[in-house]
């Protein structure tokens, strides 16, 4: 809201006098003064308040507020007067149209209520009148006029309270039904005004109560039955504050007998009623009224009452009014203790207890507040009638039904919490009921709510009762629910879903805080939570189990608990041995079961005196690490086999503590991890690592036949089908083999004959069936074993037992015959097993064999190769289904370690088997294979990477046999063909091996001798190509290979072992640069590549490399061909002899070389073979280019382009082509047709080529150097170039002019400028740059229109950022303002004009020549040369202020020419002019101006109200500069002319042009200082800052005061200049005015008053508020609301 002004006079108006008193004696005269002074402004008030009241009814919404809003402003100042005129208009209007009525009494309501203490009586009693009146003229309803006409009264009556009772009793008489709005406005009072309408209450009730019956209408007995809920609440009210009341005597009593009677007439009559909006007030104040019953009568009427509340409820939809009735009277009757409402009770149970059941919907507020009052009855209830409600609720719970028992457990839990003393002693009795019905399967829903109670009870100490166990076990339940993360159920729409995963969580939540935050229930669960450690239903809830029962036992720990042993009495607990060996396979894979680990080692820990007492110390040191290596790790980053074997070792450590001081404790441990297998049966991976801890366990136990009792019962229990199972259990036989050798090995004999490895001999047989798939199982167990046992064995036992006792054993279980004859197995398992064992036995040979240092032969090694290779060629060729092949090549890899060494023909036939099952695979996303069981494109890939993993140790251990360049040689052969591939996936994997293979080779290399490294060249001509292979992983092996070969030759050329070549070392920095998508960077890293080898290659390697370079040229993939390329370069710069010089045909093959070739390294190569041609050979090189089409085609450009490669070349075709560009004719001047006499400019064709081929030198980065020495040469030509462009035409004829052929896609002036923008970007200066292309100052410079713009835009990027050649280039510029070509004209005035306005001109001393070339450009012919050379001359005053006294008189000549322009439709050259003389006045000195000051002023004034803003803009703008001529002899008539300015200033202030704005306080705070105020001159200057936000509003009231004070003799002439813009086109320049005068006159005194014509300019402001445009009808009313002291 804008400021109202500062109130004068009588502002104590109603302090000074009480409401029944007279002004005090010394008072007297300041009294009559203001009485006087109101009885001046009171005609004025009244006008404007007749005024604002008749336009009240308007059209526009926004209207109607404001006028309220101004009457109501009005009226706080006056409410006398506008009140007054308000109830004069009413009556005096008694027809006005209903919706005007109405709004006039809001006001009269909202000015009441504002200004109630300051209201006389006299006038009081008018309003009441009349409102009483207009409420009750229409016998009618009609709700909106009434309703107002009633709410003006109860606004009256908060202070008035007798009078407007006088007046409404007078039509409430007995024995007449009164008006309908009478009864609501009796109601409304009484909350309003509770204190002063009580007293009345009686009386009222008594009148009233014969009316109830005489009422027939719904709508009177509703507002009869509201307003006794009215009387109801204010009666309670006044008697809960009888300390405040004004009469503390008043009693209850005193309106029980009307208030039962109107119950009665109520409840026995109108409930019955069919309309319900009346039965929801006639139940909501019976809800009241049941306070105020004598008891006795509402005792009698339970019975009838509470039945008839709940009846309603099958009768309404929305029950909140019921049941908030139904409370109160509940309330009521539990508050005087009847014994009537016990018969009641099961009544109300049941009609309240299905709503608590009903589906709750929690976006319907109304619906969640019947909850919460339904909720409170029961809590009422409770209070009284525990056992009944106990017991009901037990039944209800032994429902099934979902919604039943939701809606009882809710009801339960509220109770719990709001009713805990009235439920203390039945709590046993809620955990029976709680008992079973969590025995029932409920739904998840209902389990969920089960929960939330049990939750609720732990905290009121309900679970240390009888019967709690239970309840917490429940909850673990709920905990172990199943997880399934991979394959979630389907969401349902249903909004209040539980899910498994939701159900889990919360209870786990509960669970936490039971142990964490209910201190009492430590008791409960402790050791009671260990009961659930052991079943396997709840390993999905050992997590949070593990988690709350670490956390007491750490509890315990602290507060000194010394318990050694667990009280078994009577509970289930695991005994110290199953507690270890649970917690140790569960930590085994710590992050199932929502990351059990953790718990399970903290549980460790923490019961660590419990499982043994040594343990403690070992624990103490060991489990912490243990727990920190989880928590830094997750799932995916965890090593699974490494952290198994922390567990291992973790129970090998805490084994050998105990066993120090308990030997049988092993032997106990061991038995009871052979007892609990078979509780792992549906998790092969944890019992696979139980039979790992149970091997653990048999090395630390000394009784040799508990150990082979103990590993049979191990064998024997084993489920062969399972992986895992049979690799743990063989990892436990090498563990047992550790310490019991012989045993173990005895064992698996016996194992081995057992009838489960036999099959009966039969034909039949040899076709398998299920037995024989569990046998061949079974002796995959045997045979793995047999393998782990070899690896564990001590190494002084087991080398000379390995062939008789192991080798042999395991061959024979792996053939079998039938009937003498020997079947090859087909089994895959196996397979596998045959080769992991021969695997683990080759690794404990040879490890063996090299501790020891005494050579083993293994006299089968050559049979088992054969095999291996013939499992490899029977893998499918085109698929990777198995690990097969991998385990495979894997065995041969272990096997060639061993003695006898192979030969070369069986290496070359191992390296070509191997190889070929791997390389020629398909890549593993096209493999769509699929074995029996399935795997995924992850396990599929993971699967390819081992095999090729596997191939690479193969190669690296077959090279490693003879480290020479002829062995390496043999290997690459087989790969070098895979290498050139067009498969990725082959390439990858060829180049991936060799880079592998060289490294290997670098590594284990030691040269004794200098030999030659004979296949350098090879290698690398195969591996440069790669360096740029589409795939990133051949692009980075490839180059490590290059590292490594060089590295390799270094070698061989005798360089010590600890020699880095910087060159070489150079290639490790390169991958990083491949990978980027830059191909620049990529080609600078491919020049490295080449000058590295260039430096490192012998020469008798250089032919042979350069040969596979050039096959490299034509590689399909084009990036692969552009390293060789730039590599072929590079090496014969440096390397290469010479080549020939033959110009025009080389020119001419590389044109049509570069039109082939789509690779641009390739490209690249070519072109620098053209630029040093052109070194050699300029101008027969330009010469010949220039006779190619035009415009040029993509090879001929980068031809063009290439020239830029050497700066020298560059700069020399520079300067011939602009030589050329200067001395020939741009354009002919030819008639547009025979018929027609207008002419068209057609460009010529030798320029124009010149043009497309500078663009096209300049285009290249390169030519930088060069045009940063020919800049001033360049910039020039090519500017005048582009000026004889503008609107110029291809020739009609081209060929006739020369060889060279046009295509009419061509655009002159876009070559010309395109030219030049790379001149630019070619000098580096990127703020130009930026400048234009922020601007679109090119695009500015190609358009006929816009030229001049853009050439101003680059004229002014030139001088702030690229002065440096400036000078001379003005000096080639002058002379084309004469020149024959207008558009080289504008160019250049254009260009100059902008100059002139930085002061580099002035330092360049460019000034003086500069004005004088555009002073002699006023009389050009073009309209546009004479509108820049304006715009230069002003310009001088930014740029060259020192010089603008020495053109004075000239510049201001100009510029005042220039506003009489007559030849100026689009007001630019008058734009100009004034922006010119703007700049000039802020520079001229006085005696230049003061002599036209006036007639300049004068000729601005006209210019503040035009159309156009940018004119608005610059008149004021000029009239703010000439206030510096302000203060001089001409300071008096100046400063008549700022007056007769102001008014327009000022309103412009709030101009919708923002611009405008800017101007006009640029202007008033500079003629601010002028005035003689310094009030109004601080103004302008602290609140017209350029950019702040102005309150216009503030500001111009606070103006106004200022105005008033220190310019008295001007208030009638600024008050009549504002009532002059009434009548303005512009619509907020009329609100504008309007405000202006409304604070000029709201501020004015009496006396000054006096001298303005009031009558003429109120009128006028009324006027207004007629006005077509709403906004200003708004301003019209707002200013009327200022002037409330007229």
């Amino acid at each position: 809201m804008l400021a109202r002004g500062s109130i004068k006079g009588g502002s104590a108006e109603g302090s000074s006098t009480k409401r029944s008193g007279k002004p005090s004696d010394q008072h007297q005269e300041g009294s009559r003064e203001q009485r006087c002074g109101d009885r001046m402004s009171g005609s004025h008030t009244q006008a404007f308040s007749l005024a604002l009241i008749d336009a009240a009814f308007d059209k526009d919404e926004g209207v109607r507020q404001e006028i309220a809003q101004a009457l109501r402003v009005l009226g706080a100042r006056h409410p006398q007067l506008v009140l007054t005129a308000c109830h004069d208009y009413l009556s005096k209007h008694s027809k006005l149209v209903q919706v005007h009525r109405v709004i006039v009494l809001h006001s009269m309501e909202a000015i009441a209520k504002d200004s109630l203490d300051r209201l006389e009586q006299p006038l009081a009693r008018k309003l009441i009148s009349l409102a009483s009146d207009e409420m009750t003229r229409s016998k009618d309803v009609q709700a909106e006029w009434q309703a107002a006409a009633s709410q003006l009264l109860v606004a009256l009556g908060c202070r008035f309270i007798n009078e407007v009772m006088e007046d409404v009793l007078q039509k409430f008489q007995p024995g007449v039904l009164p008006h309908l709005y009478i009864v609501h406005t009796l109601g409304n009072l009484s909350t309003a005004n509770v204190y002063g309408m009580v007293p009345f209450l009686t009386a009222i009730l008594g009148t009233m109560l014969p009316m109830l019956a005489m009422a027939k209408q719904d709508s009177m007995k509703s507002v009869f039955t509201i307003a006794l809920a009215h009387f109801s609440e204010s009666i309670l009210e006044y008697l809960a504050n009888l300390d405040k009341a004004p009469d503390p005597t008043v009693r209850k009593d005193a309106f029980s007998a009307e208030i039962f009677s109107s119950y009665d007439i109520l409840f026995n009559g109108w409930l019955q009623h069919k309309d319900p909006k009346l039965r929801s007030s006639v139940v909501e104040a019976v809800g009241q009224m049941s306070h105020l019953m004598p008891h006795d009568k509402l005792e009698e009427q339970l019975p009838r009452l509470i039945p008839g509340i709940l009846n309603l409820y099958r009768k309404h939809s929305d029950h909140l009014h019921i049941t908030q009735s139904l409370c109160h009277v509940l309330d009521a009757a539990v508050e005087m203790g009847s014994r009537v409402l016990e018969t009641q009770i099961d009544n109300l149970l049941n009609t309240l207890h299905p709503q608590i059941c009903a589906t709750l919907d929690y976006n319907n507020h109304t619906a969640v507040k019947n909850h919460n009052e339904v909720l409170r009855c029961f809590t009422v209830l409770a209070c009284a009638y525990t056992d009944r409600l106990v017991a009901f609720l037990l039944q209800k719970l032994e429902v099934h039904n979902e919604k039943v028992r939701i809606g009882t457990l809710t009801l339960l839990k509220h109770l719990v919490n709001s009713t805990a003393t009235q439920l203390d002693s039945k709590r046993l009795l809620l955990l029976t009921g709680m008992k079973l019905t969590i025995q029932d399967n409920n739904n998840y829903k209902v389990r969920r709510m089960l929960a939330q109670v049990i939750s609720t009870m732990a905290h009121h100490d309900y679970l240390e009762l009888e019967g709690g166990e239970a309840m917490v076990e429940f909850i673990i339940k709920q905990c172990a629910l199943p997880c399934h993360p991979e394959n979630p159920k389907p969401r349902t729409y249903d909004p209040e879903e539980v899910t498994e995963e939701g159900l889990r969580d919360m209870c786990d939540n509960i669970l936490n805080l039971l142990t964490t935050t209910v201190k009492r229930m430590q008791e409960v669960l402790w050791p009671f939570l260990l009961e659930f450690v052991m079943p396997v239903q709840y390993l999905n809830a050992l997590a949070p189990v593990c988690r709350s029962l670490a956390y007491l036992g750490t509890k315990r720990q602290q507060a000194g608990s010394t318990e050694a042993l667990l009280d078994y009495a009577g509970r289930d607990l695991p005994t110290p041995h199953a507690l270890l060996t649970r917690l140790l396979v569960l930590s085994s894979f710590p992050y199932r079961g929502r990351g059990r680990g953790v718990p399970a080692l903290r549980l460790l820990q923490a019961v660590s005196a419990l499982i043994h007492p040594q343990l403690g110390r070992v624990w103490d040191d060991e489990l912490p690490p243990l727990i920190q290596h989880l928590e830094e790790h997750s799932e995916e980053t965890l090593a699974q086999r490494q952290w198994e074997d922390k567990l291992l070792l973790l129970l090998s450590r805490s084994l050998e503590t105990v066993t120090a001081c308990d030997e049988g404790w092993s032997c106990q441990l061991s038995e009871e991890m052979s007892r609990h297998l078979h509780h792992y049966n549906s998790f092969p991976q944890e019992k696979g690592f139980l039979y790992k801890c149970a091997g653990v366990a048999l090395r630390q136990i000394p009784n040799s036949d508990v150990v082979r009792r103990q590993l049979m019962e191990l064998l024997q229990s084993v489920r062969h089908s399972e992986i895992l199972e049979r690799e743990g259990v063989a990892v436990c036989v090498g563990f047992c083999a550790t310490t019991h050798l012989d045993d173990t090995l005895s064992k698996l004999q016996d194992f081995g004959k057992s009838d489960i490895l036999k099959k009966s001999p039969s034909l039949f047989h040899i076709l398998k069936d299920k037995s024989d798939v569990e046998l061949e199982k079974a002796k995959s167990t045997v045979i793995l074993c047999y393998g782990y046992l070899t690896l564990h064995a001590p190494e002084d036992q087991i080398l000379a037992r390995v062939e008789k006792d192991v080798v042999k054993h395991v061959l024979a279980h792996f053939n079998t015959k039938v009937l003498g004859i020997k079947v090859e197995t087909k089994d895959m398992t196996i397979k596998l097993s045959l080769m992991k064992t021969l695997t683990l036995i080759a690794r404990a040979i040879h490890a063996s064999s090299s501790r020891r240092n005494i050579p083993y032969t293994f006299s089968q090694k050559g049979e088992l190769l054969h095999y291996m290779q013939d499992v490899i060629r029977a893998e499918p060729a085109d698929a990777l289904r198995t690990p097969i092949r991998q385990h495979a090549i894997t065995t041969c890899t272990h096997l060639l370690k061993l003695a006898p060494p192979l030969g070369e023909v069986d290496t070359f036939e191992l390296i070509k088997t191997c190889m070929n099952s791997v390389f020629g695979l398909p890549a593993p996303a096209v493999d769509r294979s699929k074995d029996e069981n399935g795997i995924n494109l992850r396990e599929r890939e993971v699967l390819y990477e081992d095999t090729l993993a596997a191939l690479q140790e193969l190669l690296k251990q077959i090279l490693y046999q003879d480290l020479s360049p002829d062995q390496l040689d043999n290997v690459y052969k087989h790969v070098e063909g895979w290498i050139m591939s067009p498969r990725e996936c082959e390439r990858e994997r060829a180049v991936l091996t060799t880079s592998s293979l060289l490294a290997f080779y670098l590594d284990k290399l030691q040269v004794r001798t200098v030999v030659s490294f004979h296949s350098l060249g090879s290698l690398l001509g195969r591996l440069v190509p790669r360096c740029m292979d589409p795939a990133g992983t051949v692009r980075r092996s490839a180059l490590h290979g290059l590292h490594s070969l060089l590295s390799i030759q270094q070698r061989h050329a005798g360089f010590a072992l600890d020699h880095r070549d910087e060159a070489v070392e150079r290639l490790r920095t390169l991958p990083d640069t491949l990978d980027q998508p830059d191909s620049k960077q990529q080609f600078h890293s491919c020049s490295q590549i080449g000058q590295v080898i260039a430096q490192c290659i012998p020469q008798t390697q250089l032919q042979p490399l350069l040969l596979l370079l050039f096959e490299g040229l034509a590689d399909p993939h084009p990036s692969c061909s552009s390293a060789a390329s730039v590599v072929i370069n590079t090496l014969v710069r440096i390397r290469g002899s010479s080549l020939g010089d033959q110009v025009p045909v080389l020119l001419s093959v590389l044109h049509l070389r570069l039109e082939s070739i789509v690779a641009e390294p390739v490209k690249s190569s070519v072109l620098q073979t053209v630029s040093l041609l052109a070194a050699q050979n300029l101008p027969a090189v330009i010469s010949c280019l220039l006779l190619h089409p035009l415009p040029y085609d993509r090879a001929v450009g980068e031809m063009w382009g290439s020239l830029a490669m050497e700066g020298t070349v560059c700069r020399q075709a520079l300067e011939v082509l602009t030589e050329r560009l200067d001395r020939q004719q741009p354009y002919e001047e030819r008639r547009e047709s025979l018929l027609r006499s207008a002419t068209v400019q057609l460009a010529t064709v030798q320029p124009l080529a010149m043009t497309c081929a500078v663009g096209a030198l300049l285009s290249r980065p390169e030519s930088g150097e060069a045009v940063s020495l020919l800049q001033p040469l360049l910039f020039s030509s090519l500017l005048l170039r582009v000026g004889s462009s503008i609107g110029v035409r291809l020739p009609k004829d081209p060929t006739g002019q020369g060889p060279v052929r046009i295509t009419t896609t061509l655009d002159v002036c876009s070559c010309s400028v395109e030219a030049l923008r790379g001149m630019v970007v070619r000098s580096g200066n990127e703020d130009i740059l930026r400048i234009m292309a922020d601007e679109d100052g090119w695009g500015l410079m190609k358009k006929q229109d816009t030229h001049h713009q853009g050439v101003t835009l680059l004229a002014r990027a030139t001088a702030q950022h690229g002065a440096t050649h400036l000078h001379s280039v003005v000096e080639r510029l002058e002379p084309a303002l004469t020149a024959p070509y207008p558009g080289q004209r504008v160019t250049v005035a254009a260009f100059f004009a902008e100059l002139l306005n930085h002061r580099v001109t002035c330092d360049l001393l460019l000034t003086d020549g500069l004005v004088s070339a555009l002073l002699r450009c006023l009389v050009d012919t073009s309209r546009l040369v004479r509108m820049l050379s304006i715009r230069g001359l002003g310009n001088v005053a930014t740029g060259a202020a020192g010089k603008v006294h020495k053109y004075s008189t000239r510049l201001l000549s100009a510029m005042m020419a220039g506003m009489d322009e007559k030849d100026d439709v689009d007001d630019s050259v008058t734009l100009e002019s004034m922006s010119g003389l703007s700049k000039l006045l802020a520079q001229l000195r006085g005696n230049n101006v003061e002599p036209i000051l006036i007639n300049i002023a004068l000729r601005i004034r006209p210019f503040f109200e035009k159309d156009e803003d940018r004119v608005r803009s610059a008149a004021f703008t000029v009239f703010g500069n000439l206030s510096r001529f302000g203060d001089g002899e001409s300071k008096a008539d100046f400063l008549e002319q700022v007056h007769s300015s102001m008014v327009s200033l000022l309103l412009h202030l709030n101009d919708t042009s923002h611009q405008v704005v800017k101007s006009c306080k640029f202007a008033l705070r500079l003629i601010g200082p002028l005035m003689g105020s310094a009030n109004v001159s601080a103004m302008f200057q602290k609140h017209l800052l350029e950019e702040a936000h102005l309150h216009y509003g503030e500001f111009i009231n606070d103006l106004a005061k200022h105005i008033i004070n220190d310019f008295p003799e001007k208030i009638n002439f600024y008050i009549m200049g504002n009532v002059s813009f009434f009548k303005s086109t512009r619509a907020e320049i009329r609100g504008n005015a309007a405000m202006f005068t409304g604070f000029l006159l709201g501020n004015l005194s009496q006396a000054e008053l006096q001298s303005v014509s009031l009558e003429h300019v109120c009128g006028a402001i009324i006027m207004l508020l007629r006005d077509a445009v709403p906004a200003v009808r708004i301003k019209a009313a707002e200013a009327l609301s200022l002037l409330h002291e007229l």
